[in-house]
């Protein structure tokens, strides 16, 4: 079971570096999606061949599908503490909401059935109900979740930095990596926001505007205190935001950058917007 397990795990982990979504690997081995869900999930053996034909639609060598890689996290030197906002893990989500993530990201929220979730959670829709009432509640726990995320590790890197523009830098640097480290989940919460209803809807604009509050409040120090020359301080700062919240539209973890040098760039791109000043 456990050699099951590490298969699954190796074979979903890449399949998500590859950006293929479950429903498209599925088609393309000629499988159904509770197949191939129950597969990433170490519940469905894999033969030689099936393995070879995961692994070429993948582009990596079987061997590769045998073991699970560590996940592509942003290089540090100090030692990994529950406060590091540049430390990434999964979180912490049943497999209903896991599943949730693929359909809504294949199909969208409102080509979304629970009988699809279902299935790609290789569960039966009672059981989907039993923990969550409604294909609603799934969306806004989803948006819920991400946005807890961001906001902690936006709030931490704002508390590292000494000056207003370091601040600032720092909360962009968090906000770009949140973007890319996570970016089905800021994908949906990014395009699903005309989906969600009340009261959730209010609570997750409620948590996007104290973070831009943040950022407006250093961009607007920084000014004063002469970091900054840009006239518009604010209305800079909402387009930095807006731009960190595209990366999902287009960052692969396949690509040549990784989260954590686009994180970096996203930041000195910013403090150019600011037009920064030599200290």
């Amino acid at each position: 079971m456990a050699e099951l397990n590490a298969t699954g795990a190796a074979v979903r982990e890449t399949r998500v570096r590859s950006g293929r979504t479950l429903r498209a690997l599925a088609s393309a081995i000629g499988v159904s999606v509770g197949t191939m869900s129950a597969i990433e999930n170490g519940k469905v053996a894999l033969t030689i061949d099936r393995l070879n034909e995961i692994a070429r639609h993948l582009d990596v060598a079987p061997a590769d599908l045998l073991t699970p890689r560590p996940p592509h996290e942003p290089a540090r030197t100090a030692p990994v503490t529950d406060d590091d906002w540049r430390h990434f893990t999964d979180l912490d989500l049943d497999p209903a909401l896991r599943a949730a993530v693929e359909v809504f990201i294949d199909l969208g929220y409102h080509g979304a059935t629970m009988r699809l979730v279902a299935t790609a959670a290789d569960s039966s829709v009672a059981g989907i109900y039993h923990y969550h009432r409604s294909k609603q509640h799934l969306l806004a726990t989803l948006m819920t979740s991400t946005m807890e995320d961001i906001e902690w590790r936006v709030t931490a890197a704002d508390a590292e930095g000494r000056r207003p523009a370091e601040r600032f830098a720092l909360m962009v640097e968090a906000l770009a990596l949140c973007h890319a480290m996570r970016r089905d989940l800021a994908f949906i919460t990014a395009t699903e926001m005309r989906s969600l209803e009340e009261p959730d809807r209010g609570r997750i604009i409620a948590a996007r505007r104290r973070l831009q509050g943040r950022l407006d409040d250093a961009a607007e120090s920084a000014t004063e205190d002469g970091s900054f020359a840009t006239t518009n301080p604010r209305s800079t700062a909402r387009a930095v935001a807006t731009m960190c919240m595209a990366l999902p539209y287009w960052f692969s973890s396949t690509g040549p950058m990784s989260p954590t040098d686009v994180a970096r760039e996203y930041a000195d791109h910013a403090l150019a917007m600011m037009h920064v000043q030599p200290s």
